[in-house]
């Protein structure tokens, strides 16, 4: 069950959330995007209790070192907009160093002695990778699916729990989208 949820959710994040961000979210969908939400928040939850601690964490880490990464190569070198309709900050060029920096992290994790060293070995280090680089792309889809829905509902936060952060969906969008998939994915990294 659990891994129909997780596969159900990775064609969400990977098929139907860009195609959905490519067509723009519009006023009209305001009953899908009610149901994307649920189809958002469940997966994750159960992707938090079907993975461990640690690899929640590592799940974790890398999201946030995507979105740092993207961020700081973004304000430096940022020229052209990823979606500048849904988040005008977001460049293409910070989007290629948020790949950048997870592929270095990636690799830190799988090194000899390090948490997934014992699992990554010979051509399982190109699954890896890809799969690194996928967590990463959903990650930035998951923003901007965060970002559009907010325009949608003309709002700037999503709550005003955390003043100046943009409230709390802010702080999980990319989260939501990459645990499901870092679930699915897990037993082929690092099986049981």
């Amino acid at each position: 069950m659990q891994q129909a949820v997780f596969v159900t959710a990775a064609i969400f994040w990977i098929v139907l959330a860009p195609l959905w961000l490519w067509r723009g979210v519009r006023p009209a969908q305001a009953g899908w995007t009610g149901a994307a939400g649920f189809a958002v928040l469940v997966p994750a939850g159960l992707a938090m209790t079907a993975l461990r601690p640690l690899e929640v964490l590592l799940a974790l880490v890398l999201v946030w070192i995507a979105d740092t990464a993207a961020y700081f190569v973004g304000r430096a070198w940022g020229r052209r907009r990823l979606a500048p309709a849904i988040s005008p900050g977001k460049t293409w060029e910070g989007a290629a160093g948020a790949a950048g920096a997870t592929l270095i992290y990636a690799i830190i994790c799988a090194l000899p002695g390090a948490p997934l060293g014992a699992y990554v070995q010979g051509a399982g280090w190109v699954a890896y990778l890809a799969v690194a680089t996928l967590l990463c792309a959903v990650s930035i889809a998951g923003d901007l699916f965060e970002s559009a829905v907010k325009r949608q509902a003309g709002a700037k936060d999503s709550g005003a729990l955390l003043p100046g952060h943009g409230g709390v969906l802010d702080r999980i969008d990319s989260i939501t989208s990459t645990l499901p998939i870092a679930a699915l994915s897990w037993h082929w990294i690092a099986p049981p």
